[in-house]
């Protein structure tokens, strides 16, 4: 293994790594700390990262490499609790780009304090087998075969170039799990059934595949996002009859949605012509665009607009305006009034935002509860959330 020796940056910054994760409740077990004060989290990002950063255009992302800073500044940095993005737009590396560039994000090395409390929500047991869905930097992947043995982890990896980095980094760090390349929605049938599955992206849905390759008694641990970015980490059992069950486990998670659930591009020609559309209605609205900068009140207006994207433009050349779009031809604008409040105005077969209102006004009237309140079925006909004292469930996109 690469692990540094006891006295050395690496080893003592990875003890305090652990500290810092046993302080915040992240790191509660000695299998786990041991497995964070052995793994090396700077073999998993030896390429680089971006850090990120404003410029007039909006977000920039700089290239951070080894030799562009100091070697004890640059192994600080990658000891600290945060994500490290280690890929734009599916493709681009830190070692491909001179300076600052634009792009999204779509691979990190995720902060290690979720990665931890994840393995610990998990809790495998000594001889359980484990697939993961999205290697990434494989840092996790790392920590799993530390605590588990390399004959009880796979893990897959959807994106080739990310897949390999992962591959020689797993090795360089002396562990050899069965990484395979592929899309992690449909699993792994070969090498199913598993005791424990855990995925590293976010999905829309639990995948039909996953309810078939975990043992009945197995867990799935997940995140479980959409379109507007809102999104709950959820344990589920998987049960005798296949279908799965749990709940939202409390914290703030969000990871990137894999890549076959993510959100269709927007055209901003199309959009502006639906926007222009007629007929349309508009009414003063009970909720402002706050609402989709809050966290479960987002989570709730995804579940009750599940095909909808956000986008913030200006038509006209006029103010900038919050906008709810969907795949079906509807959309619901927010327009800002001189007393403070809002008025809506919607187009097209579905009234979104009075669906996102109506769902809003249900979670208030149950007291606005945390996500720990939601459940979770997902069987392999139909998948819903539900909240608890209440009978209503929303029905999650096919």
């Amino acid at each position: 293994m690469t692990a540094s020796a006891p006295d050395s940056p690496g080893a003592r910054l990875r003890e305090h790594l652990a500290d810092q994760l046993h302080s915040t409740g992240d790191l509660k077990s000695p299998a786990w700390r041991a497995a964070v004060a052995a793994v090396p989290r700077e073999t998993f990002v030896a390429d680089g990262f971006f850090r990120r950063g404003d410029g007039p255009q909006g977000t920039v992302w700089t290239p951070v490499t080894p030799g562009s800073e100091d070697p004890d500044v640059w192994l600080g940095e990658i000891y600290t609790d945060e994500t490290l993005v280690t890929q734009l737009d599916g493709g681009t590396h830190p070692g491909d780009v001179a300076g600052p560039t634009g792009g999204e994000p779509t691979s990190s090395s995720t902060l290690p304090g979720l990665v931890v409390r994840m393995l610990e929500d998990l809790a495998p047991k000594s001889g359980d087998r484990v697939l993961e869905i999205g290697t990434g930097t494989g840092y996790s992947t790392a920590l799993m075969c530390h605590r588990l043995g390399d004959d009880h982890v796979t893990s897959i990896e959807y994106d080739p170039a990310t897949a390999a980095r992962a591959r020689t980094a797993i090795t360089k760090a002396g562990y050899a799990p069965r990484l395979l390349l592929g899309d992690g929605l449909l699993g792994d049938e070969q090498g199913a059934p598993y005791d424990q599955l855990i995925a590293t992206c976010s999905v829309r849905t639990i995948p039909p595949a996953w309810l078939r390759q975990v043992k009945p008694g197995g867990t799935i641990l997940t995140t479980v996002s959409g379109w507007l970015y809102g999104s709950g980490l959820a344990r589920l059992t998987v049960g005798e009859n296949g279908t799965a069950t749990g709940a939202f486990l409390p914290g703030t998670v969000s990871f990137m949605i894999a890549r076959p659930h993510a959100a269709p591009h927007l055209d901003l020609t199309d959009v502006s012509e639906l926007l222009r559309q007629q007929p349309a209605e508009e009414r003063p609205t009970r909720n402002g665009p706050d609402v989709l900068e809050t966290w479960t009140p987002l989570f709730l207006a995804q579940l009750a607009a599940p095909r909808a994207q956000y986008l913030g433009t200006s038509l006209d050349d006029g103010p900038m305006l919050d906008h709810i779009i969907d795949t079906g031809g509807s959309f619901a604008t927010l327009l800002p009034q001189a007393d403070g409040t809002h008025h809506v105005r919607q187009g097209g077969p579905t009234r979104l935002w009075d669906a996102i209102e109506n769902t809003l006004d249900i979670w208030h009237a149950a007291g606005s509860p945390g996500q720990t309140a939601f459940t979770l079925t997902a069987s392999p006909t139909e998948q819903h959330v539900g909240l608890d004292a209440t009978t209503f469930r929303w029905t999650l996109p096919t």
